[in-house]
């Protein structure tokens, strides 16, 4: 079973960050441009490591040049 997180990113930010605002909303600093993908690679690690969930899990399905993205996360059963 999938489940879904939106991440609202902030690229470029001071210091790395995560914070839960709603369900299953995360606002994200990170520290790496939007440029090649740095910062999709930078939320997922973020998110990976605040979830307990190994990075390859993660995929971005929606808004990966935006900054409200979609993640989707496989379940361990289905990856």
């Amino acid at each position: 079973m999938k489940s879904h997180i939106t991440a609202r990113v902030r690229p470029r930010a001071p210091k790395q960050g995560l914070e839960l605002i709603g369900e299953g909303v995360y606002h994200v600093s990170v520290r790496s441009s939007p440029e090649d993908g740095r910062a999709n690679a930078e939320v997922i690690e973020l998110l990976s490591k605040h979830l307990g969930v190994p990075r390859s899990y993660f995929k971005i399905v929606r808004g990966a040049k935006a900054r409200v993205k979609l993640v989707a996360i496989d379940s361990p059963d289905e990856a």
